[in-house]
C-alpha cells in the first residue's frame, strides 16, 4: 500500500482431474500369509496441462521404523519438480522420498503422508511397485479363503505362528493437531503447514510506520509498539502481523538520522518480532520501501532515497537487505520474509513480457533508471545465507496481478515460496470474476496470502467479499493497516492503539473473532 494520501486464468486449456489409485503392497512368508509390508495410497490430487500435484500415504504393517524411506519409479516418463513431508529425489525414473526430522518415527500401523508436484507428457500412468526402507512392496494379495480380505485391511490369522497375534489397527488416521504459538510454516504443495503438519492460514493485519517514519526523521514506528499495544492486535484473534521495513534504514545509509538507522534500526525491528512471537503471532517482514531514482510513469516520488514506493527494488542495496535480514531472522523460521511490498515494472514498461521479465531477472530494465534486483535475485541473497524461512513473492500491478506469477516465478532451493498479492476496492482485479480467473490457478499449485485487504469507503463491504472468497478456499488475508489515520485516505482498522476499530476496522476484527470462536 501507498500511504496517505497513502503512505505509500485458469490455466489456458487446464482441466483438474482427480484420481486415486490404491495400492496394498504385501510381503510374504515361506509358506503362509504374512503381516503386510506397508500399504500406500498414491493419488493425483490436480491435474492441468503438463503439470499435476501427487500425493502418497504409507502405512507402516511391519515393525516400528525410526526412519523410514519410500522407492518408487514413475512409469510414464514424469519429472519431479518439488515435494514436501518429506525429502524428495528423483534419479532417472526412480523417486526417493526420505523422511523429515519431524516425522522419522514411523510405529506399526502408523501412517505418514508426502506430497509432490510433477510434470507429464502423454499418459500420467501412475507407479505401480514401491519399497519401504528398501524391502520390495509386492502388489499381489495372497491367496486365502473366502471371504478375501480388502488389500488395505489386511486380517492375519492369529494361530498362524508366523504372523503376531495383533490386528492391524482400523482407527482412522487423525488430523496433526497445530503446534502452540507461533509456527514453523512450511509450503506443502498449496497449503501453510507448520512442523506437525497441520495445515495454517496467516490472518492478521499490519504494522506500517517501520517504512516511513525512520526516513522522515520521526523515529522508528507510527505510534506504541510496546507489549499491550501487540496484544490489542492478538485480542482481534490476529495471528499475524506484517512488518514494512525501509532499506535504507535498516542498511543504515547516512542519509538517515543516526538515531533511527542501522543497529538502532535493526534492534527496533527485532524488537517487534520478538513481542508478536511472544503472542503466538507469526511476524512477516516486509521491504516497503528502496533507494533508487524513478520519474517515469506513476512515479511516487522523484527522491533517490527510499522515500516512497519504487516500481522495484534496486540492485545497488536490495541484496545486501535481504542477506542482512535473513542473516538476522535466518534461525528463527517462525519469521516471514515478504521480498518487496507493491511491484509496478508494469507501469514503466511497454509490454507484459518486460514487465515479467524485469519482474523476476532484474538487471536493465526498460524505462527504469537504475539496475533492478529481481525476485529471483532476492530468493538467491536469501537463501545463500542457508535461511530456509518462508519467503513471500509479490505479483504485478502494486501485487495485484498475477496473472503470470506461475509463468514467472523464481526458482527457490529451500521449495519454501508462495504467492503474495494485494487488494483494495479501487484494484484493476477487484471482483470475484478477476479472482477466479487469475488467482485460482495460482492458487491451485501454491499457497496465496492476501498480504494487504482494504477499502477507502471506510466500511467493510468489499473486504467482505475478498474474505468470503479467501475463507470458501482456505486461503490467508491481513488487513491494511493497525494505524491511527483517515480510513478514507489510509485505509485504518483502527481509532486508537488500545485496539478501538473504525467501521473499516469492524469489519476485520468480527470475522477474525467468528472464525475462532
Amino acid at each position: 500500500m501507498r500511504h496517505p494520501p497513502r503512505l505509500s486464468a485458469l490455466l489456458a486449456g487446464a482441466a483438474l482431474t482427480m484420481a486415486s489409485t490404491a495400492l496394498a503392497v504385501m510381503g510374504t512368508a515361506s509358506g503362509a500369509a504374512a503381516a503386510p509390508a506397508c500399504t500406500v495410497e498414491y493419488s493425483v490430487v490436480g491435474q492441468w496441462a503438463g503439470g499435476y500435484q501427487g500425493a502418497v500415504t504409507v502405512t507402516n504393517g511391519g515393525a516400528a521404523l525410526n526412519g523410514w524411506r519410500l522407492g518408487f519409479d514413475f512409469p510414464a516418463g514424469q519429472v519431479l519438480s518439488q515435494g514436501w513431508g518429506g525429502k524428495w529425489s528423483q534419479s532417472g525414473t526412480s523417486v526417493t522420498v526420505v523422511n523429515e526430522g519431524w516425522n522419522g518415527a514411523l510405529g506399526t500401523g502408523a501412517k505418514v503422508s508426502a506430497g509432490f508436484i510433477a510434470s507429464w507428457t502423454g499418459t500420467n500412468t501412475a507407479p505401480t511397485a514401491f519399497t519401504l526402507n528398501g524391502t520390495p512392496c509386492d502388489t499381489d494379495a495372497p491367496p486365502t479363503p473366502t471371504p478375501t480380505p480388502t488389500p488395505t485391511t489386511p486380517t492375519p490369522t492369529p494361530t498362524d505362528p508366523t504372523v503376531p497375534p495383533t490386528t492391524p489397527p482400523t482407527t482412522p488416521p487423525t488430523t496433526p493437531t497445530p503446534v502452540t504459538g507461533a509456527p514453523e510454516l512450511t509450503v506443502s504443495g498449496n497449503r501453510f503447514t507448520d512442523q506437525n503438519g497441520a495445515t495454517r492460514r496467516l490472518l492478521g493485519v499490519n504494522r506500517s510506520g517501520g517504512e516511513f517514519m525512520c526516513v522522515q526523521g520521526y523515529g522508528f514506528f507510527d505510534g506504541p509498539v510496546d507489549d499491550a499495544s501487540v496484544r490489542a492486535i492478538a485480542d482481534w484473534k490476529a495471528n499475524t502481523v506484517r512488518i514494512p521495513l525501509n532499506e535504507e534504514c535498516w542498511l543504515g545509509l547516512d542519509n538517515i538520522k543516526p538515531e533511527y538507522r542501522g543497529a538502532n534500526y535493526v534492534t527496533a525491528v527485532k524488537d517487534l518480532v520478538a513481542k508478536v512471537l511472544a503472542h503466538g503471532m507469526t511476524p512477516v517482514v516486509e521491504l516497503h520501501w528502496t533507494h533508487g531514482q524513478y520519474t517515469g510513469n506513476s512515479a511516487g516520488c522523484s527522491d533517490v532515497h527510499a522515500t516512497c514506493q519504487k516500481p522495484m527494488p534496486d540492485a545497488r542495496y536490495t541484496p545486501a537487505f535481504w542477506t542482512s535480514v535473513a542473516n538476522t531472522f535466518k534461525n528463527d523460521e517462525r519469521v516471514v520474509f515478504d521480498l518487496f511490498n507493491e511491484p509496478y515494472p508494469d507501469r514503466a514498461t511497454s509490454t507484459a513480457a518486460q514487465a515479467w521479465s524485469c519482474w523476476r531477472d532484474g538487471g536493465t530494465c526498460p524505462g527504469i533508471g537504475y539496475e533492478v534486483a529481481g525476485m529471483q535475485d532476492l530468493v538467491d541473497a536469501v537463501r545463500a545465507t542457508g535461511a530456509k524461512n518462508l519467503v513471500l513473492v509479490p505479483g504485478l500491478a502494486y501485487s495485484n496481478d498475477l496473472s503470470q506469477w506461475l509463468t514467472y516465478r523464481p526458482t527457490d532451493p529451500a521449495g519454501n515460496l508462495a504467492a503474495a498479492w494485494h487488494v483494495y476496492n479501487f484494484n484493476t482485479c477487484a471482483d470475484e470474476t478477476c479472482w477466479n480467473s487469475t488467482l485460482a490457478p495460482v492458487a491451485a499449485q501454491v499457497p496465496l496470502l492476501a498480504g494487504e485487504i482494504g477499502e477507502n469507503t471506510c466500511g467493510h463491504a468489499f473486504i467482505d467479499r475478498v474474505m468470503k472468497w479467501f475463507d470458501d478456499r482456505g486461503l490467508s488475508y491481513l488487513g491494511w493497516t493497525w494505524n491511527t489515520w483517515n480510513c478514507n485516505s489510509g485505509p485504518a482498522l483502527i481509532t486508537s492503539y488500545d485496539g478501538t476499530p473504525t467501521t473499516f476496522g469492524i469489519g476485520l476484527r468480527d470475522h477474525l473473532r467468528a472464525l475462532t470462536s
